[in-house]
């Protein structure tokens, strides 16, 4: 439910540790605390006299926070220990409405209650950021929507793309992510209320009408039945999250290997003190590609605990719930953090077209060989056509001679193909098949999905 250490500054964010800090964790715990009083008030289950003391106490300013984190550990969670502060509280103000605290709740309704309220507080920076980051690569892939690039499979060179490509590939991704994540809202905003056994038999007659006032009064859907060990919610938000920090680490891994010094066509931003050496002034190190990349490693463990966690026993878990106490808000921190630093990247990458086109030639010709082939093909049958420009591909690299010199040189080849056409053939702006289209497609679904968007 919350975390905190040195280095929360470069694997999560400002506002994501903001959310998961002690005091907001405790907060949310006793919104739900204020708003049981008031639904149960509303619902003739307690007295309405009761309400002004209770919401009133309900301060995580005025909580001890370290006898608080003392006793959790005797008590096996935070909520009651919390109960017992909050109800010493409200007698010092009204010894009749301390009576009333927590009336009917259960410890899991609490900590739940109060960990989705921070997960919608957390998905709301996440949906920012990542629209800031769709925004991001649509520019890129419009810009660069007809810049040559290697393509690259096995990391060797294949054939050509286009950088608009490349980044309408991430742009895809993302777009994807937004849906599973508007998508998700609808059944992990979720009120947990169902007392002891998930019965509200402590509420009598009145538990279905409390339980609807306390969802309305947080603004939270109300399910059908309680879930305390029904954790698919809380698994749904820690896979997409998953997902979602695995396409920020292919971006993040493509973006550092386009940054490698022998390859150079793309780099983070350059700002003062970022990506710096201690020893090598020269360096120009891809940090928040690192970042990204890191958290792509963490978080699929994480997420795995998530779903072992699921298995839980009856009606109250032992060991599964407790065990996403700190794994859930911690795979949100490292999304958070991988998201803020490829938002960073993309809206201040820089692009070397020229290294692009110039690494295109680094193989001498040889990596349009396809075109070359299919040409030939489709005069002497494509089986026999790619043996002849093998074998004129092997006799050039052997002879470090331009693919070019060996083809119109070639008998064969240049009996069934021009000077003409082998030159056309060998350039690779013009072999970059169905990339403009497919950057097309990408951004006509991006400016469906967001109307408000910039034009790139």
């Amino acid at each position: 439910m919350t975390s905190s250490n040195l280095t929360g500054a470069i694997f999560s964010t400002d506002a994501m540790q903001r959310v998961f800090s002690d005091r907001a964790c405790i907060q949310r715990m006793l919104d739900f605390e204020a708003a049981l009083a008031r639904a149960e008030a509303a619902q003739g289950v307690i007295p309405e006299t009761a309400v002004p003391a209770i919401t009133a106490c309900c301060d995580a300013g005025a909580i001890d926070l370290a006898a608080l984190a003392a006793a959790a550990g005797p008590a096996g969670n935070l909520a009651i220990p919390l109960v017992k502060q909050l109800t010493a509280q409200v007698a010092g103000v009204d010894a009749e409405a301390s009576k009333y605290v927590h009336w009917g709740a259960t410890s899991q309704d609490a900590i739940d209650t109060g960990m989705v309220l921070q997960l919608r507080d957390a998905l709301d920076h996440i949906d920012a950021d990542l629209a800031q980051l769709a925004d991001a690569l649509a520019k890129l892939a419009r810009q660069h929507q007809h810049t040559p690039l290697v393509g690259r499979t096995w990391m060797q060179h294949a054939l050509p793309i286009t950088f608009g490509l490349k980044a309408a590939g991430w742009l895809d991704a993302v777009l994807r992510h937004q849906d599973r994540l508007a998508e998700l809202r609808a059944r992990v905003l979720a009120l947990q209320f169902g007392g002891a056994a998930g019965t509200l038999a402590s509420l009598g007659t009145q538990g279905l009408q409390v339980a609807a006032a306390l969802a309305t009064d947080l603004g939270l859907m109300l399910p059908d039945t309680p879930w305390h060990t029904q954790r698919d919610r809380v698994a749904e938000v820690a896979a997409v999250l998953g997902l979602l920090t695995g396409s920020l680490g292919k971006m993040a891994r493509d973006i550092s290997l386009h940054m490698q010094t022998d390859v150079a066509e793309a780099g983070e931003p350059v700002a003062e003190g970022r990506g710096g050496s201690s020893t090598m002034p020269h360096k120009r190190n891809p940090v928040g590609c690192a970042v990204a990349l890191a958290a792509a490693v963490r978080v699929p463990g994480l997420v795995s605990i998530m779903f072992s966690g699921m298995v839980q026993e009856h009606e109250r878990a032992l060991g599964g719930w407790q065990a996403e106490w700190d794994t859930l808000p911690e795979i949100v921190q490292l999304t958070a953090g991988a998201l803020q630093q490829m938002r960073q990247v993309a809206s201040g990458l820089t692009v070397d077209a020229a290294r692009m086109r110039a690494n295109l030639d680094t193989t001498h010709g040889q990596i349009m060989a396809e075109a070359v082939t299919l040409a030939l093909g489709g005069k002497i049958g494509r089986m026999a056509a790619h043996k002849i420009v093998e074998r004129a591909c092997h006799l050039a690299a052997a002879t470090n001679r331009h693919l070019r010199e060996v083809l119109v040189q070639d008998t064969q080849i240049i009996a069934e193909l021009s000077a003409g056409d082998i030159d056309r053939l060998l350039d690779p702006a013009g072999y970059t098949g169905e990339s403009a289209a497919f950057v097309d497609r990408v951004l006509q679904t991006y400016h469906r999905r967001s109307p408000h968007s910039r034009q790139e």
